[in-house]
């Protein structure tokens, strides 16, 4: 009888100590931000090489303190989508990264699939909008867009405890 009693202590331990993992990894860490918040939408002109805002509408996001790398949004344009790529510097390699199954007008599947097919377009939003990490924006060809975080070559050295490449800048103190 106790060998039974040990056991189900156990198990509802292991059950209980999953359901918060799982809840702390899927909801805990973030929240829900408006446009304000979030610093709107901007990407990187061309010509100036500095981002600029750009008009959109239905916009949602989310982010947490826990990572750079969590802040995800979905808004719709108010330019036309032909029209950027004259205006805006494209990003050739970007890959959206997953969102939690709640944040339901996110889907990475769904834009990466668009992506590679070569319909949605990438482009950089805000450069080192956190060290080594920039906000990317890619935008379907009915203006629907999304945005993340995603790490650039800086970051990606810096991080793994290597010395950042030439031209990037110098990294916050304790990155180094």
């Amino acid at each position: 009888m106790r060998a039974r009693i040990a056991i189900v202590a156990i198990v509802l331990t292991a059950l209980l100590a999953g359901a918060g993992l799982y809840y702390t990894q899927v909801y805990a860490f973030y929240v829900q931000l408006d446009a304000e918040q979030a610093g709107g939408v901007q990407m990187v002109n061309k010509a100036t090489n500095a981002p600029e805002d750009v008009p959109f509408d239905d916009f949602r996001a989310i982010d947490s303190d826990s990572s750079p790398l969590r802040y995800r949004a979905c808004f719709v344009l108010s330019v036309d989508p032909e029209r950027l790529a004259d205006t805006y510097k494209p990003i050739p390699e970007a890959e959206p990264l997953n969102g939690p199954g709640w944040f339901d007008c996110y889907d990475a599947k769904e834009i990466g699939a668009e992506i590679e097919a070569g319909t949605a377009k990438v482009y950089l939003g805000v450069p080192n909008i956190h060290y080594g990490i920039d906000r990317v924006v890619a935008v379907m060809p009915d203006g629907r867009a999304f945005a993340w975080h995603e790490m650039n070559a800086c970051g990606a050295a810096v991080y793994d405890g290597e010395d950042a490449p030439a031209g990037c800048p110098t990294p916050p103190e304790g990155l180094n």
